[in-house]
């Protein structure tokens, strides 16, 4: 299973195929179906009655249910900003590397604290605690994996999420400076306990 997943809240109901209107009420189901990735599943409050909740916590595979309210898209804006924590944490979980698994479950703890992302769940897969978060405003989940960070680590990890959200993922080089990324280039992450470093 990847350690890095976002699954976007869908605009219209999964079993009626129905578009969602604005400020609608919505169920989200999440399931385990052994595959690469978590798979979510939102459907309208009509569907949620009659085929999913009696017995939607026994289908096989059933992690985690909750409610919410559709909220439309805005309009995309097309101006060009610096990296937030959340638009940093969605390139982190898009590269899905383990070198940034430290920095991203910082940016997710976060993101939690300002009351960005909430928790939904909290699962424990093949020995690893993984969070399952929501982005409320947009319905986005995040499933980000706990890296088990020891104390003598987080100095580091915070510098290296500071220097993130400073210069990105591809700052420009400078003398001395060893960009974060790359496939030639050293990672600034510690990787956690058991990682193979890069």
């Amino acid at each position: 299973m990847n350690d890095w997943n976002i699954q976007s809240r869908a605009s219209a109901c999964e079993a009626c195929a129905q578009p969602f209107a604005d400020r609608q009420l919505l169920h989200t189901l999440l399931f385990d179906e052994h595959a690469e990735a978590l798979r979510r599943m939102d459907v309208c409050e009509a569907c949620w009655q009659s085929q999913f909740s009696d017995g939607a916590r026994e289908r096989k595979g059933f992690i985690s249910h909750w409610q919410s309210v559709y909220e439309a898209p805005a309009p995309a804006a097309d101006a060009i900003q610096k990296d937030t924590a959340e638009t940093l944490l969605r390139k982190l979980v898009a590269q899905n590397d383990p070198r940034y698994a430290p920095a991203g479950y910082i940016l997710a703890v976060m993101l939690e604290r300002k009351r960005v992302l909430k928790v939904k769940e909290e699962v424990v897969r093949d020995n690893q605690r993984l969070f399952i978060y929501e982005q409320p405003r947009t319905g986005d989940v995040f499933t980000i994996a706990d890296p088990a960070l020891r104390l003598d680590q987080l100095e580091a990890v915070q510098r290296d999420v500071a220097a993130l959200l400073e210069h990105g993922l591809n700052p420009p080089a400078s003398a001395g400076e060893t960009p974060a990324s790359g496939a030639e280039q050293t990672p600034a992450i510690i990787t956690s306990e058991g990682a193979t470093p890069v």
